[in-house]
């Protein structure tokens, strides 16, 4: 990360193409900060040639044309400084609004390829800060206070030289005050620094808080608590409120000592250059032209505080701009990217080159933030087989799907598909063969048939509207008014879960990848339906391997093979019957849903064979499966043909 970067290098990096008009800009600055000096020039030659001087009368009725000229000259001066001005602002908002474009785009592809880690730790509302509030500090750092930086520093320079060439002396005594400015602005520029940065955290904060609580409006309509959300708003909104004010109280602290040396440049004039008029040391033209100048010393002195307040301002903006501008995923293509190493020719519709979809997990393990989660997997899947993954709540079963199209990479062991690590593959190409379908599932302001097809964009509605079909959402999608082209609100809002999950399940399945993973996403919807789902999961038009996390065994028990995690370990592994057979985890799960029947039949099926291939006639088999004790009265006796 490469935030330690100087800041103005940073913008001057992101000015390319646009350099060469920022800096006819800078010039345009300094040149009508140049021009303000024609008027008190002209004043002075005026004053002294046909005012006060010894021969003003005559002046006046002999160089008519003079003082014709210099008037118009004033005029003229003063029109040109006028365009000169507008054009450089114009140049100045032209610069600034195209580095800002350039910056909010690099910022959000900069965002998007991030991984999974980077959305770990920033928080929504935090990155909406950077991308808004924050980049509109860095546009007015090149539109304004640069500019005003230059024009202030030009203008004093400008005024400096003149009245040095009038009068050395005055000008010094003037210039005598400007020291004592410069120490406040730097006291000044120390105290208000940490306030905007403190003011800044605070914003992100309170626009955090506001994202949070719109994103998740209904959580707070359900539980009533729209007057505790009010009030958890406005102590962040306070919070901005008292540092803002507390940013704005320490220039007002500071703005009285400015001003009262501002102040005093008239004073300095009227005492120091009084006394040099009534000796005949200076003129009264010249008197005049240090008059009218004063203030190209007083302005910029004046302005210097509200200069370093933005630059403060622009400083803490830019350091958060620049942590992200400059940060790079850990998760990134390999150098030498391996290749797809099959080409498919049964997917007309999608793109030619495909994975086989043969999945090996080689003793994996995996940590989140020095917090174990996995640890030891090793399992295969051949291409178009299932497996289904459960287990307890946190027992590392989404982690462990996470990790197949590489949103984190295991700590230790290997992760293989199509016998390659998915480290050597290029991400796009791992994930363009990888459908994925969630149980928080995310739709966007859309159509649903744009819904469905955000895989490819170029898919046809025939093909959105079969996968549909295939994930039990053409029946709901077929009753709205608009159908296919109703538009869903943001994340789906207006659908109920299990139409949501079942637009996410289309989705995933339409754009054909070579491995399927669906972490739940039949939970909200019912039997009847996810019977629906399961055999069109078995019947699908292309192969594909499918990765599934269940917790109903209805969605499980026809998978090739099922995997019981349990603490981050492969506690179970087989085959719905062979884990029956075993009577652990997957066996307590069966008959916690209501599976004891089935059970029944399995055990009895088992039971009902003699060593020979079947039961003695008129054995019978108890419920939990073993077989019935003899009594007294029976042993020995002939049964009853």
């Amino acid at each position: 990360m490469e935030v330690s970067k100087s800041k103005m290098r940073w913008l001057w990096e992101n000015m390319k193409g646009y350099r060469a008009l920022y800096v006819l800009g800078i010039l345009g600055t300094v040149l009508y900060n140049v021009l303000q000096l024609a008027v008190p020039v002209f004043s002075e030659k005026i004053v002294d040639l046909f005012l006060t001087g010894d021969e003003a009368a005559e002046n006046l009725s002999a160089k008519k044309e003079l003082l014709v000229g210099l008037i118009v000259g004033m005029v003229l001066v003063t029109f040109l400084r006028t365009v000169v001005v507008y054009a450089t602002c114009i140049n100045f908002e032209r610069v600034s609004q195209n580095v800002l474009y350039r910056i909010r785009n690099f910022l959000f592809a900069k965002i998007e390829h991030q991984d999974m880690r980077f959305y770990d730790n920033y928080r929504t509302g935090d990155l909406m800060t950077r991308l808004t509030g924050d980049l509109d500090a860095v546009r007015h750092m090149i539109a304004w206070v640069l500019r005003m930086i230059i024009e202030s520093f030009s203008l004093m320079f400008a005024a400096a030289v003149y009245f040095f060439y009038m009068d050395w002396r005055l000008a010094l005594s003037l210039l005598a005050i400007a020291p004592f400015i410069f120490i406040i602005i730097v006291c000044f520029r120390n105290r208000v620094a940490p306030m905007h940065a403190l003011l800044r955290e605070k914003l992100s904060l309170m626009n955090t808080a506001a994202q949070e609580n719109i994103a998740g409006n209904r959580v707070v309509k359900a539980f009533a608590r729209e007057e505790y959300e009010k009030k958890k708003f406005d102590e962040r909104n306070r919070e901005y409120s008292e540092t803002n004010q507390k940013t704005a109280f320490v220039w007002l602290h500071f703005y009285p000592y400015v001003e009262t040396f501002a102040n005093l440049l008239p004073v300095v004039l009227l005492l120091v250059g009084g006394i040099f008029l009534i000796h005949d040391q200076i003129t009264m033209g010249q008197y005049v032209a240090f008059s009218g100048l004063t203030w190209a010393l007083a302005n910029p002195m004046r302005n210097l505080g509200g200069i370093m307040n933005e630059f403060q301002r622009f400083s803490a903006a830019s350091k958060k701009v620049m942590e992200i501008y400059y940060s790079e995923p850990t998760i990134v293509d390999p150098p030498q990217p391996a290749d797809m190493p099959v080409q498919r020719t049964d997917r007309a519709e999608s793109p030619a080159l495909h994975l086989r979809g043969k999945i090996e997990f080689k003793d994996v393990s995996f940590s989140y933030e020095h917090r174990p989660v996995l640890h030891h997997i090793s399992f295969k899947a051949e291409p178009g087989q299932t497996i289904a993954i459960m287990g307890e709540t946190g027992c590392g079963k989404t982690s462990l799907i996470q990790l197949i199209p590489r949103f984190y990479d295991p700590t230790q062991g290997q992760v293989l598909v199509d016998g390659v690590d998915v480290r050597e593959y290029k991400l796009r190409d791992l994930r363009k063969n990888i459908g994925l379908a969630t149980q928080d599932v995310l739709l966007y302001s859309d159509t649903i048939d744009g819904n469905i097809a955000y895989g490819d964009s170029t898919m046809s509605q025939e093909r959105v509207r079969r996968f549909a079909g295939y994930s039990a959402a053409e029946e709901f999608i077929s009753k709205m008014p608009e159908g296919y082209d109703t538009i869903v609100g943001e994340r789906g809002v207006g659908l109920s879960g299990g139409q949501k999950q079942r637009i996410s399940l289309a989705r995933a399945m339409a754009i054909k990848p070579s491995i399927l993973i669906l972490d739940d996403t039949t939970s909200a919807v019912d039997l009847e339906t996810e019977k629906h789902i399961q055999d069109s999961l078995e019947h699908l038009e292309f192969t594909c391997t499918k990765i599934i996390i269940a917790q109903r065994i209805s969605s499980t028990r026809k998978a090739d093979r099922i995997l019981v995690l349990k603490d981050g370990r492969i506690e179970e592994e087989g085959t719905h019957e062979s884990l029956i057979a075993k009577k652990g985890y997957y066996y307590e799960l069966v008959k916690l849903q209501g599976g004891e029947e089935l059970l029944a039949a399995k055990e009895t099926e088992a039971l009902q064979k003699t060593p020979s291939g079947e039961m003695a006639p008129g054995e019978t088999v108890r419920q939990d499966g073993s077989a019935p004790k003899e009594d007294a009265a029976s042993k020995g006796g002939a049964r009853r043909g």
